[in-house]
């Protein structure tokens, strides 16, 4: 999961750089900021993962076991441990790309590091963008509605009123995304530290009264509880489980906190609440078995229950809001990748650029979470369909990260293998035992996620068979720079920048420009924008310039896929490099092309109708690279897919 809360610009530069560098006040405020941003949604999981967990290894016939009830402790406590602490905090936190983390930024330092394979690390990468999808659709919905449902308990009459409020929260917290995260960033860290206390605190009293829950601690109560309960043991891990969703936000969020802070606010702050919570939930069904209703809420008097659903309620929103944010993020890097068409990118922030809201985006999210609440209605009945794009992300980070260490770390591929096997097989086993909840709602992620897969897939695979294609079609560029230098045309004064993909080919525009006007401007510049493999460039790499005659010369300009590219702002660095550029003097021109289906093309006929279905929905290459529409010329084109 990724967000885009980001922290000022003189901790994000500390953070970048690992966190390593701070002050002590910017090192507090970096780990204040990750308490409230990354672990919103693993720190809202207490609302209901012991509760399915447990029910769960109750089995058919519903009779709640203390000694099940210790396993299942047991279970949740070394998940914690295994998955979130070793795993992610200690490991995959050192394996970074240029100071981001992520699926994306995994998937682009392994292809970057392997000669062959590429295609098979760029598809583990679209399966994992495509899961989390699925993700962020999920756990606004459940975090929410489990939040709401604890209002039952204050009294019965409330239940009608359940669907209603989450879904009134839901489209409030939809409506302002277009306003920017910035203002509420500034409370997600102090509200979720208010979270993880009270929730700790509220847990101290049950675990006093009932002191033996603390030998959950013991892994072999989880291991005996697995032995014991066969078929019912692999499906209560599936439950189990989502104590650990969101543990994928520790390794996302690295590039805005820096890895110090996240891990310091994990050890000391985090796992101690979650674990005291879980132990206290424990101890509450071991005394009370009916308490498996709702043993969170239950576990705090009567009078504090209406101010901690609203606790409650205002954390699940802030675990959502990291979710939602971290949906624009994966969608600008899948679109800067190569993965998606551009889609229109608004910027909520001058000073952070991070800070984006993607309108489509929103609107798809916004459909799919009420679908969600609606069908399924309840949080126990979402819970069935979340875990299964969380799990298999986690499969996925698990295999890229093996090439990471394998080939970027230069371990030998035997050693690599001995530190990744171990989490990858729980990962596995995870992913199997949810795979076991397809059937009462694992398909919605597996549906969206396949639905994701497909679109990536192939507006991928359309692009490359389009770009193929006219490359075949287009005249060599330095040819007719050859031709054009012999015999000139009518010259006319000013610039003309010529957009394309294909720097060496003559462009589709100025072909154009050159059959229909038959004049030529004073001066021609071919422009390139590239996107690295790495989230950032250095401003000094930024603008790559090459002298092809006297008229003609090709600007190069390079982005990386975390950056959103300004062509105008980024021309003006050229100045330094020797161009006298004037916006005002300038002409655009980009060629817009129609699609229209090949008799024989690379793809099947309906592959064909879908992606030039994706490239109408594309936003247009003027707004996208933020170039004054009044400098534009569109000249258009019509190409067989």
């Amino acid at each position: 999961m990724t967000s885009d809360v980001v922290v000022p610009a003189a901790e994000a530069t500390a953070a970048n750089g690992h966190g390593d560098a701070h002050s002590t006040a910017g090192f507090k405020a970096l780990m204040l900021g990750s308490i409230g941003v990354v672990y919103g949604d693993i720190g809202t999981s207490p609302l209901y993962a012991l509760r399915e967990a447990v029910i769960a290894a109750s089995g058919p016939s519903g009779i709640v076991d203390p000694q099940a009830v210790l396993g299942v402790l047991s279970l949740i406590l070394w998940a914690l441990i295994v998955v979130v602490t070793l795993k992610y905090v200690l490991i995959l936190l050192r394996a970074d790309n240029h100071g981001e983390g992520g699926t994306l930024a995994l998937m682009a330092l392994a292809q970057r590091a392997v000669s062959h394979g590429a295609g098979a690390i760029v598809l583990l990468g679209i399966i994992s963008g495509a899961l989390f999808y699925g993700d962020a659709v999920i756990t606004p919905a459940l975090s929410v509605l489990s939040a709401i449902e604890g209002i039952k308990l204050v009294t019965a009459a409330f239940d009608p009123y359940v669907v209603p409020l989450t879904v009134i929260i839901l489209l409030a917290l939809f409506a302002v995304q277009s306003r920017g995260t910035a203002r509420v960033a500034a409370f997600f860290g102090p509200v979720m530290c208010i979270w993880f206390a009270v929730i700790a605190i509220a847990a101290i009293e049950p675990i006093m009264r009932h002191p033996e829950v603390l030998f959950a601690l013991n892994p072999l109560h989880a291991i005996a509880f697995m032995v014991h309960h066969g078929i019912i043991g692999f499906v209560t891990l599936g439950a189990v489980f989502l104590a650990v969703t969101g543990a994928e936000a520790l390794y996302a969020d690295l590039g805005h906190f820096g890895k110090r802070p996240i891990q310091t606010a994990w050890l000391f702050i985090v796992l101690p609440s979650l674990a005291l919570n879980y132990l206290g939930q424990g101890a509450l069904v071991i005394a009370d078995p009916k308490a498996v209703e709702n043993p969170f809420f239950l576990m705090f008097p009567d009078w504090a229950l209406l101010p901690m659903v609203c606790l409650a309620t205002v954390a699940t929103v802030i675990a959502s809001q990291a979710v939602i944010t971290g949906a624009y993020s994966l969608t600008r890097q899948a679109i800067q990748l190569g993965l998606l068409p551009r889609f229109e990118i608004r910027h909520t922030s001058e000073s952070h650029s991070g800070q984006i809201y993607i309108p489509r985006i929103n609107m798809l999210l916004l459909i799919s979470v009420m679908l969600l609440v609606l069908m399924f209605r309840s949080s126990s009945a979402l819970a069935s369909a979340y875990g299964i794009s969380v799990t298999g992300t986690m499969v996925v980070t698990a295999m890229m990260g093996f090439v990471v260490i394998w080939k970027v770390w230069k371990w030998s591929p035997f050693a690599a293998a001995a530190l990744i096997a171990p989490f990858l097989f729980l990962d596995l086993t995870f992913l199997a035992a949810n795979l076991l909840k397809v059937v009462e709602g694992g398909w919605v992620p597996l549906a969206l996620g396949s639905v994701v897969m497909l679109l990536m897939y192939t507006w991928r695979r359309g692009s490359r068979l389009l770009f193929e294609k006219s490359r075949k079609l287009e005249f060599p560029l330095a040819d007719l720079v050859a031709m054009l230098e012999k015999r000139p045309p009518q010259r006319v004064s000013g610039t003309a920048v010529f957009l394309t993909s294909d720097p060496v080919s003559a462009p589709t525009a100025l072909m154009h420009s050159l059959k229909h006007y038959k004049v030529l401007h004073q001066k021609n510049v071919i422009l390139t924008v590239e996107t690295a493999p790495t989230p950032r460039i250095d401003p000094a790499d930024r603008v790559r310039l090459e002298e092809i005659s006297a008229t003609f010369s090709k600007v190069t300009l390079r982005f990386g896929f975390m950056e959103s590219p300004n062509v105008p702002k980024t021309l003006a660095i050229a100045r330094k490099l020797g161009w006298h550029f004037d916006i005002m003097s300038t002409s655009f021109f980009l060629s817009r092309r129609a699609l229209k289906p090949a008799a024989h093309s690379g793809m099947p006929r309906w592959q064909d109708h879908l992606f030039i279905a994706l490239s109408r929905t594309a936003n247009d290459a003027t707004d996208y690279f933020q170039i004054p529409t009044g400098r534009v010329v569109e000249v258009g084109t019509q190409v067989t897919v």
